[in-house]
């Protein structure tokens, strides 16, 4: 592939990229090659070659005589991802603890301490996003990339759900901001590394259950995760 036309791939990925966590494309959006292609003045080549690669990541699915959607996270699927990202993130902050220095965990307590702002008057999107940033801080210097590609392909496939994760449960915004406190507190100290990723590992998980326990007593068991409350 040209340089030209891999750059051209690159704008169209990052232009869908953008929309589906941003939630303007939401799950089960039809993605039209030609309209993106036509959008972003391009030729369909360099669309497909990046639909390909956000099918890698998990937030495209093909369907047969439908095309490319955004992908519908089901029920299961979110409980094996919470679960499998736990462990792999769980890990890599456990590893990256020794490398973080006081700037960064001052860093770290800076954005929960706006997330802990946040509740009053709480925005599940800007929450979303301080929880995001709050926790790269802590898994980005681990030492094992293949480690931290785990975690971000994790983190790519609750893309699109991780706003519903809060609007549906306010009340674990709570939790979370407490349990990140715990977790800055134990790196700080230099406590055991298994100590540090069971903390990391469980604060993940509490999500995920939190998260099923709000569904299954809202809504009716579909099998389909339920995103309507998200909030952009």
């Amino acid at each position: 592939m040209s340089t030209t036309a891999t750059s051209k791939s690159e704008v169209a990925y990052e232009w869908i990229r953008s929309r589906i966590t941003g939630h303007m494309f939401s799950p089960g959006y039809r993605l039209v090659l030609g309209s993106i292609a036509e959008d972003l003045k391009m030729s369909v080549v360099p669309v497909r070659e990046a639909i390909r690669r956000l099918e890698a990541e998990g937030l495209v699915t093909f369907e047969r005589n439908v095309g490319a959607r955004v992908t519908l996270v089901d029920e299961s699927e979110y409980a094996h991802t919470m679960q499998t990202l736990g462990i792999v993130e769980g890990a890599a902050t456990a590893l990256s603890a020794p490398l973080l220095d006081e700037d960064a965990l001052d860093e770290a307590v800076r954005i929960n301490d706006r997330m802990a702002r946040m509740l009053e008057h709480f925005d599940a999107h800007a929450f979303t996003e301080l929880n995001r940033q709050f926790h790269s801080v802590l898994f980005e210097p681990c030492p094992n990339p293949h480690l931290l590609e785990l975690v971000h392909r994790g983190w790519s496939r609750l893309s699109g759900i991780r706003d519903s994760t809060f609007a549906s449960v306010p009340g674990r915004a709570h939790h979370s901001v407490e349990e990140h406190t715990q977790i800055v507190e134990l790196i700080r100290i230099g406590a055991d590394p298994l100590e540090i990723e069971l903390a990391a590992r469980n604060h993940r998980w509490r999500t995920r259950d939190a998260f099923l326990d709000a569904l299954h007593t809202r809504t009716p068991h579909t099998g389909i995760l339920d995103t309507s409350g998200d909030e952009s």
